[in-house]
């Protein structure tokens, strides 16, 4: 019996989140169905974190124990011939016995995307939050007003403990936007860890701010003092799991 460990990529539009549930459709769910069909036989693989319904995941990092007497590329074309069409093992290999996605993780990457415009695009809201007004109605608030996340706060007033009275503490490195040529702006996180939902209530504090509904003081103060901001959520299609680090280098 050997460990694995496997990255994991998906279009969560069809998913009810990342953690296996009684009766609906998850990502743990169906890749434990297409382990079956290769003799697994336990209970449950382990995922370095859990994504809502409908966010997506380009580095979800899943760890499992399986007896397997061929190579690990056998092993990730096997699974792949068994996952559905939204669902796709991108790369595998041994890991140590002790290997766990979750708690050996040192940070997490984010990306969210938006664009502006005041009419419906159905195919680009597919992955993106249309947004509007547009966050360009008072300058460049987006990218000069990002890096106020970086570094140690208690973030609790964006977001929930993942544990009953857990620390809302996190340590950011990363935060910053980036307009693209066709006018998509891409937000950028990175974290020792993140709260529920704490990434999608950064984006809708920034996006808040660049439409001119609230100031960098309000976000200041919410920081600082943990006072309330307003309640708001970035919708979960725009964002994306991009990777999970261990130690200074890719998880494979």
């Amino acid at each position: 019996m050997a460990r694995y460990q496997a990255i994991l990529a998906y279009d969560g539009s069809g998913f009810q989140g990342s953690q296996r549930q009684a009766n609906v459709r998850t990502v743990q769910g169906e890749f434990e169905n297409a382990l079956r069909t290769l003799n697994w036989p336990a209970r449950s693989v382990i995922l370095s974190g859990r994504t809502d319904t409908g966010v997506h995941a380009a580095g979800q990092v899943v760890a499992f124990d399986l007896e397997w007497a061929h190579p690990a590329d056998t092993l990730l074309n096997a699974l792949n011939a068994n996952l559905p069409h939204d669902l796709a093992v991108r790369s595998l290999s041994l890991a140590s016995p002790d290997f766990h996605p979750r708690f050996d993780a040192v940070s997490r990457k984010y990306r969210y995307r938006l664009f502006c415009d005041a009419v419906r695009d159905p195919l680009r809201e597919r992955f993106l939050w249309r947004v509007h007004p547009p966050v360009t109605q008072r300058g460049d608030f987006l990218t000069q007003n990002a890096g106020v996340f970086i570094g140690t706060h208690d973030f609790a007033a964006f977001g929930s403990p993942t544990m009953p009275k857990g620390t809302t503490v996190r340590t950011v490195t990363q935060s910053e936007w980036r307009q693209m040529p066709d006018g998509e702006w891409q937000y950028e996180v990175r974290a020792d860890a993140f709260l529920y939902r704490m990434v999608r209530r950064l984006v809708f504090a920034q996006v808040f701010l660049a439409q001119g509904r609230s100031s960098a003081a309000d976000i200041q103060r919410a920081l600082s003092k943990q006072e309330k901001f307003p309640a708001g959520l970035a919708p979960a299609h725009g964002l994306t799991l991009v990777e999970v680090m261990y130690g200074s280098n890719d998880p494979i």
